[in-house]
């Protein structure tokens, strides 16, 4: 199995540690990969049974390192089975959290043409103060927007741990229907 994350401010790559390390206890030794420092070969993928990419929304888009992995996961003839997590703020909402509540989640997987065994969105963390002035400000606007907190000193950690958990939980099961 293959687990990759993309990401801007490192939350992403918290999710996918907590991931592998709930995977490692239960018999499933995977290390998360950094796909702006490791990028799968088509050899690679075609090779593995399961791939899990966990990816952060950054204006309102999935990473870029994540839509090239997806473009070449769609190009394959034989695709392994994806478990997806899209890691945005919206997913800090009740319903948000699911592929058919999170706007983001669902046109990712529609855009890429996708059936993926499991996906679900999950609340990432908002830290005005490690955001350079231009995210700062684009981050509140859409705070603003969407009812969030716009104080510039805020952090909050949206994330939900059981939820992340609960996911990987999910992953190692459908691994082992694999074996």
């Amino acid at each position: 199995m293959l687990l990759f994350y993309a990401t801007r401010d490192g939350q992403a790559r918290r999710i996918a540690s907590r991931i592998s390390s709930t995977l490692v206890e239960k018999g499933i030794d995977i290390a998360p990969r950094d796909l702006t420092d490791s990028f799968p070969t088509t050899d690679e993928l075609l090779s593995a049974p399961m791939v899990t990419l966990i990816a952060s929304v950054r204006y309102g888009r999935h990473l870029k390192e994540a839509e090239q992995l997806l473009t070449l996961y769609d190009g394959l003839t034989t695709r392994p089975l994806l478990a997806l997590a899209s890691v945005n703020l919206t997913a800090r909402k009740p319903g948000k959290d699911t592929a058919d509540g999170n706007a983001y989640l669902r046109k990712w997987i529609a855009r890429h043409h996708l059936n993926p065994a499991l996906a679900t969105a999950i609340a990432g963390r908002l830290d005005y103060p490690s955001y350079d002035w231009l995210d700062r400000q684009m981050i509140r606007l859409i705070m603003k927007m969407t009812g969030g907190p716009t104080d510039p000193k805020a952090r909050v950690e949206y994330t939900s741990w059981d939820a992340v958990d609960q996911f990987a939980k999910a992953i190692a099961a459908l691994h082992d229907t694999l074996n």
